[in-house]
C-alpha cells in the first residue's frame, strides 16, 4: 500500500464509505507480513517511496515463489526480482503471467501499475561493452522505478574520442550513472564535464590486478572530479534507487 492509498483509505473511514473493521482487514498485515522464513515489508513504499525488491542469491525457489505471491496479493506495487537467473524468472512465471525477465539485467519485473515517467532523464554511460550487465540492471531498475533513461554504451577513456562526440546527452541528462572497470577512470571524466551528480559504478570486469572490481572502486573513491558518488561494485541497482531519488527530487522542484 503506497502513500496514496493508505491516504484515501483514510479519509473513506472518515468519510463513512469505508467501515473500521473493513479498514482493520486492510492494514492487519502493515508494517509487514511474516511468512517464517521471510518478513515482507510492505510499509517500505510508505517510509521510502519504493517497495521492497527481492535479491535473489541465497534463496530458495520455493521462498522467492512465496514472497512473490505475496507481494502480487496486495496488488499496489510493481515488483522487482534483482540478480535472477533464468530458473528463478521460470518459477515466478508459476505464480503469475505478468512476469517480464531482462535476460542482460538478470531481472525479473512484475508490473501491476503505470508510474508516470519523469520528463527528467537519468543517462546510463558504460566504459565497455562487458559492463553492460551492470549497466542495464541499473537501467532497468531506474525505468521501473518510474524514471526516464538512455543509454551511452561502450564510450570508455581508451577511446575518448567516442565519448566527446556524444556530449550533447551528457548535458541533457539530471543523472548519469557511470559504470566501469578496469581502472574505473570514465567517472572522473564524465564527472569533469557535467554539472549534474554522477553515480560511479565500479564494476568486476579488469585483468588479474583489476582485484574483482576493487581497484576500480579504489579509483572513483579518489576521484578528482566534484560531484561523483560512488557504489559498490557491481551495484547497478543501488545506483539506479539512489539515481531515481534525486531526479525525483528534480522533478518536483
Amino acid at each position: 500500500m503506497d502513500m496514496e492509498k493508505l491516504r484515501l483509505l483514510l479519509e473513506n473511514v472518515k468519510n463513512g464509505e469505508t467501515d473500521i473493521n473493513t479498514a482493520l482487514e486492510k492494514l492487519k498485515t502493515l508494517p509487514y507480513e511474516d511468512l517464517g522464513y521471510a518478513k515482507v515489508d510492505h510499509h517500505r513504499a510508505i517510509r521510502n517511496g519504493y517497495p521492497e525488491v527481492i535479491y535473489c542469491p541465497g534463496k530458495s525457489l520455493d521462498h522467492i515463489k512465496g514472497i512473490v505471491r505475496h507481494m502480487i496479493a496486495h496488488k499496489d506495487n510493481n515488483i522487482i526480482a534483482s540478480r535472477a537467473e533464468k530458473e528463478v524468472y521460470e518459477a515466478i512465471k508459476e505464480v503469475t503471467n505478468d512476469a517480464v525477465y531482462y535476460e542482460l539485467a538478470k531481472t525479473v519485473v512484475i508490473k501491476q501499475q503505470d508510474i508516470p515517467k519523469t520528463s527528467k532523464k537519468i543517462l546510463v554511460v558504460t566504459g565497455g561493452t562487458a559492463d553492460i550487465p551492470v549497466a542495464e540492471e541499473a537501467a532497468v531498475t531506474a525505468e521501473t522505478l518510474g524514471n526516464t533513461v538512455e543509454r551511452l554504451y561502450d564510450v570508455g577513456v581508451a577511446g575518448i574520442h567516442r565519448l566527446l562526440s556524444k556530449t550533447d546527452l551528457l548535458m541533457q541528462a539530471n543523472v548519469l550513472i557511470v559504470v566501469a572497470g578496469m581502472e574505473g577512470a570514465l567517472a572522473s571524466v564524465v564527472g569533469g564535464l557535467v554539472d549534474k551528480p554522477v553515480i560511479a559504478v565500479p564494476t568486476s570486469v579488469g585483468y588479474g590486478a583489476n582485484f574483482n572490481g576493487l581497484s576500480a572502486l579504489l579509483c572513483m573513491l579518489n576521484s578528482c572530479a566534484s560531484g561523483v558518488g560512488v557504489v559498490n561494485i557491481d551495484n547497478g541497482f543501488g545506483a539506479a534507487y539512489l539515481a531515481s531519488m534525486i531526479n525525483k527530487l528534480g522533478e518536483n522542484s
